[in-house]
């Protein structure tokens, strides 16, 4: 696991997107091929107010980015989303969540990453592969 430094680096370049930024994401944890990061809880992420739960656009957003900075953290540098599914298991309901992603496979052309997104108590909310076109 990447020390406290490290931790800080990764944080500061997630937080060089305003998007990024507004959803609150926080590094927990850097390897070579894996990410994890926090999010919290926020009332502007809900789509549906009853019950209150997330958007399913911000936890594809959360998985995309989420897989991208996973093939970053290799040193390689990719370029664009190619594709990218996603799979729901469960509502998101209110609290804090936590999104982990790991290389499948790092390519010269593209790559392919896998992101799961959980709730505070482990279970699985969110599920999802891209795949990244590399650059050069």
């Amino acid at each position: 696991m990447a020390d406290q430094t490290t931790l800080e680096t990764w944080q500061q370049r997630i937080d060089v997107s305003p998007f990024q930024r507004w959803l609150g994401l926080r590094v927990t944890e850097v390897d070579e091929g894996r990410m994890c990061v926090s999010l919290p809880w926020k009332e502007n992420l809900v789509s549906n107010p009853n019950p209150p739960t997330v958007h399913g656009g911000i936890l594809a957003s959360v998985i995309d980015l989420l897989g991208l900075y996973s093939v970053l953290t290799t040193g390689s540098l990719s370029i664009a989303t190619v594709d990218l599914r996603v799979d729901y298991h469960r509502p998101a309901g209110p609290g804090d969540m936590m999104a982990e992603a790991n290389i499948i496979k790092l390519g010269s052309k593209v790559s392919t990453a896998e992101t799961k997104v959980f709730d505070a108590s482990g279970k699985l909310l969110a599920s999802g592969r891209g795949v990244y076109l590399m650059a050069g």
